[in-house]
């Protein structure tokens, strides 16, 4: 009779250790793809701030860069692009379109001494040059944050959990070819 009832409080010692893992395993996981919701949210702001400064770069730049409409055109059909965006791969690609964008109007506004020198001009493109930072940083840790996801659900035991929860790796932010290129400028002064 007691070594009946020591086997009963041994099996259910060892079924809490089993449920109280899964649950650490659980709470684990469910921290990290918050974590992940939490960085993509950061970044969204960010974009959404950027997005805002734009129209107002854009009426800076307009009157001393009559020669520089297509780089205009540019920013502003990046910016159509974030605003029809609807899944986090779309407002990614349209980001970084933004992104290549400005690039280019501030390499060709050096070209532009008076542009240069209007105060707007030099808050707006100190604004956005400061977003662009943040951005860059949000980037790191939402991949961070995705990456340690991606290596716990691919890890045993949380394996077995995560596929019992559906989980699926998260992509990672990554630099576009294009982003790897040169910067291509094409000044269009009047003879």
């Amino acid at each position: 009779m007691i070594l009946g009832v020591v086997a009963l409080i041994a099996i259910g010692i060892f079924v809490a250790i089993i449920i109280g893992y899964f649950i650490t395993i659980y709470n684990g996981l469910i921290g990290l793809r918050n974590n992940i919701n939490k960085a993509w949210s950061n970044i969204d702001v960010l974009l959404k701030q950027r997005h805002d400064e734009i129209p107002k770069l854009i009426k800076v730049c307009e009157s001393y860069m009559q020669y520089e409409k297509g780089t205009l055109e540019k920013i502003t059909n990046a910016r159509a692009f974030y605003n029809s965006a609807n899944s986090v791969e779309e407002k990614v690609k349209a980001g970084n379109m933004v992104s290549d964008a400005l690039k280019t109007l501030f390499a060709v506004a050096e070209n532009y001494p008076d542009l240069k020198a209007n105060q707007n001009f030099m808050q707006l493109q100190g604004r956005i040059s400061t977003l662009e930072e943040s951005i860059a940083d949000r980037r790191e840790f939402f991949n961070e944050s995705a990456n340690n996801f991606n290596i716990r659900i691919a890890q045993i035991p949380d394996l077995f959990i995560a596929r019992l929860l559906g989980y699926q790796p998260h992509t990672l932010f990554q630099v576009i070819e294009e982003d790897k290129k040169d910067v291509d400028i094409n000044i269009n002064v009047p003879s």
